[in-house]
């Protein structure tokens, strides 16, 4: 039986899905991100649709977090540089959620990546999966002093792209001895 993972109505596809938590048939799902605002920005979702956390079980809810700090070692190999993270989540449509469906933004950030600090919440406030994506030219530059594109500027990403990051981090999670 083939399961399919849904992000709010968008499907997403397996070869976009990096990492599973270990709960069967329902668990947490980490999958890169069709609309990156930095190198690494990656998202996990529950599988269960839900738009707020109060909605999730206690089991999801543990479930999801427990893949967040999975993926956030993940994202510290495929980034050596990485010194910190933001981690988002925008609960309900109010908060800035563009997809009715609980998720957590992992961000992976480095020491003077942006001019100001604050501007992450700019970015992750105007963040959306539909129409234009980060391209490949932007995704490659370095992650000191980072020039985040307008998103009126930024291009869609193709599934190529985006199959080939999802593979690169699924290595590095078989790779990497388990919690």
């Amino acid at each position: 039986m083939t399961i399919v993972h849904r992000f709010g109505k968008f499907i997403i596809p397996t070869t976009n899905i990096f990492c599973t938590s270990p709960k069967i048939g329902g668990g947490s799902i980490a999958f890169v991100n069709l609309r990156p605002i930095v190198v690494g920005h990656v998202l996990v979702t529950t599988q269960r649709i839900v738009p707020f956390i109060e909605d999730l079980t206690e089991e999801e809810y543990i479930d999801m977090w427990l893949l967040v700090r999975r993926v956030q070692t993940i994202l510290k190999v495929a980034y050596p540089k990485t010194t910190a993270f933001n981690i988002a989540v925008q609960d309900g449509q109010d908060a800035g959620q563009s997809i009715p469906h609980v998720h957590v933004h992992i961000l992976p950030r480095s020491s003077n990546d942006f001019k100001n600090n604050d501007e992450i919440y700019d970015k992750l406030e105007k963040w959306a999966p539909t129409t234009v994506l980060v391209d490949e030219k932007q995704t490659q530059n370095s992650q000191h002093n980072l020039n985040v594109p307008n998103d009126k500027e930024r291009i869609d990403r193709t599934e190529e792209m985006m199959t080939n990051e999802a593979t690169r981090y699924r290595q590095l999670s078989l790779s990497l001895k388990e919690d």
